[in-house]
């Protein structure tokens, strides 16, 4: 059934009744209950009480699920994470400084000016709530680089890493604040991916951005140490 939603049925599409359903697979309609539960927890499929199945527009929420738990149970899943960032920012980069247009360089700069206004408010970023802004823009930052590449494959990924990208910020931010860097130093490595994207200089916002994530992934390494050292038993 799902090779039916994914490659027949559009989105907004009503599924056949259980009937038609158990007689093209030769199954119990029991057994197309039960999978049209399992596609609806998949978020396949909405169901509605009264109404058959409708196919659902896809989202990312099933690969949300899946990165946050792993950066939430798996430290080094942070680290699979950086990686998986390399190979996706550094082209969403390279893209963004080839195709964007004005209205992909005002949402980048949105974002950064964001982050700016979040790290100079009154509470600043010491407060949950000022935190929580700055990372909320520095994931839009991010975001709104893939979306301005033009690539809606890019697009969609970092839509549905928007959660997860942000619970590996707060890992970092306490690693780059112990490597002795500041917020504004965050902001000035935007800054520099920002300028060479609007140059449509590629090869340098590639740079910048490599840069940029190889040191959040120092600042990571960091964070987890100094988390392994306070953890680990006095003798």
């Amino acid at each position: 059934m799902a090779h039916l939603i994914l490659t027949e049925l559009p989105p907004g599409s009503s599924l056949p009744s259980e009937a038609e359903l158990a007689t093209r697979y030769d199954v119990s309609r029991l057994t197309i209950r039960e999978a049209v539960k399992m596609l609806e927890g998949r978020g396949l499929l909405e169901i509605a009480r009264g109404r058959r199945a409708v196919v659902r527009q896809p989202d990312g929420s099933a690969f949300t699920d899946f990165l946050s738990s792993v950066i939430r149970y798996d430290p080094k899943g942070l680290f699979d994470l950086i990686e998986v960032r390399l190979s996706l920012e550094v082209q969403s980069a390279t893209l963004a400084a080839k195709r964007s247009g004005r209205a992909g360089i005002a949402a980048i700069e949105n974002a950064l000016q964001g982050m700016r206004d979040a790290a100079s408010a009154a509470d600043g970023i010491d407060s949950e709530a000022g935190e929580l802004r700055f990372h909320t823009y520095d994931v839009g930052f991010h975001e709104a680089i893939a979306l301005a590449s033009g690539n809606r494959v890019l697009g969609y990924l970092f839509e549905a890493m928007a959660v997860p990208l942000r619970e590996g910020f707060y890992i970092s931010r306490r690693g780059h604040e112990q490597r002795g860097h500041s917020i504004q130093d965050t902001i000035e490595a935007h800054q520099r991916i920002l300028d060479c994207i609007k140059d449509g200089n590629g090869r340098a916002a590639a740079e910048a951005m490599r840069l940029h994530l190889k040191d959040t992934e120092r600042d990571i390494r960091a964070a987890l140490s100094t988390l392994s050292h306070s953890t680990t038993p006095r003798t």
